[in-house]
């Protein structure tokens, strides 16, 4: 990979090139701050990932960050953070801004080592599917791959408050947790019916849709501190600061009011019937043998079996009402 750091501290890149040259065929560029590093960005080949320090004069991380979702071509390249700044506030500001994860000074080698590959994987896989950020309908963006829309398969929503792309909520998950940050809370929000949706419309449609879903999730949880991504299967994942939402069932009606308010509707103009449940909450614990991907997962699987259980209550419900 073709590196880029950005820290105004010496010492950072003298190390970043002893520990780099060790771990795998990657190039190491430099720039001291965030002006230096957007011209260079500008004017280079592209990088395939970026690290960058939080604090630095004139420009901080956050900043530059955002400045470099702005130029083309960089919308989704891999930004850590590296950082001696540990506070939740700012690891909820570096991923609001679109970082990809979050790694704390000073860092064990084996760690910058493990999440470099990661990171190496990730732009790889990018590369193969093909995967773009392209406008929607609704002035959102949404990632298109070349190879075919799958029904289980994430993808990334931008420029909606508080949504990220699912790596980064993992990443944000397990930085939390290894951080001992126990303040917040997980949870899901499935659309009931999903398979029949994804049958029925196009992929397009289904990606409208799904941007739709985002902007109404967003806008009902606009008074909470929180993260969320889409993960696949009609699935939101959200993370909120604390238990400040303490009445999901009435939190799921007010979304479900918000998505009925967009009036949805397919390419052909036939309106879309979506509503959303809600699964049960879990507080962000450290837990030996547990990763932030099982949390995810146990959120992601509560709200399915939870808009399951409504479906076949409705079901049912139609059923007597059909024999009555």
């Amino acid at each position: 990979m073709r590196i880029l750091a950005i820290d105004d501290d010496q010492f950072i890149f003298e190390l970043l090139k002893e520990i780099i040259s060790h771990i795998g065929d990657h190039t190491l560029e430099t720039a001291e701050s965030g002006s230096e590093a957007l011209a260079i960005i500008r004017d280079a080949p592209a990088f395939d990932c970026i690290l960058l320090d939080f604090q630095m004069p004139k420009m901080n991380g956050v900043e530059v960050c955002r400045a470099v979702r702005l130029i083309d071509g960089y919308d989704q390249t891999p930004v850590v953070m590296l950082t001696a700044m540990s506070e939740k506030r700012y690891i909820d500001a570096a991923f609001l801004a679109g970082a990809t994860d979050y790694i704390n000074k000073p860092f064990e080698i084996s760690d910058l080592r493990v999440r470099l590959g990661v990171i190496s994987s990730l732009v790889a896989a990018r590369r193969e599917s093909g995967m773009i950020l392209s406008p929607i309908s609704s002035g959102d963006q949404a990632s298109v791959a070349s190879t075919p829309l799958s029904l289980y398969q994430p993808f990334e929503i931008r420029d909606i408050e508080g949504v990220v792309d699912v790596v980064a909520l993992e990443n944000y998950v397990s930085k939390l947790s290894r951080s001992r940050l126990f303040g917040s809370s997980v949870f899901a929000v499935s659309i009931r019916r999903i398979e029949q949706l994804f049958m029925q419309i196009t992929p397009f449609d289904f990606q409208c849709m799904l941007v739709d879903v985002a902007e109404a999730l967003s806008d009902t949880l606009g008074s909470q501190n929180f993260i969320a991504a889409y993960a696949g299967s009609g699935s939101f994942v959200c993370v909120v600061e604390g238990s400040k939402i303490y009445n999901y069932p009435e939190f799921t009606d007010r979304l479900n009011l918000a998505i009925q308010r967009l009036e949805m509707h397919c390419s052909t103009g036939a309106p879309l019937r979506v509503r959303v449940s809600t699964g049960q909450a879990s507080r962000i614990m450290w837990q030996s043998g547990t990763t932030a991907l099982d949390l995810l997962s146990h959120a992601v699987n509560s709200a399915e079996r939870e808009a399951s259980r409504v479906e076949k209550q409705l079901d049912d419900f139609g059923c007597d009402g059909a024999s009555a």
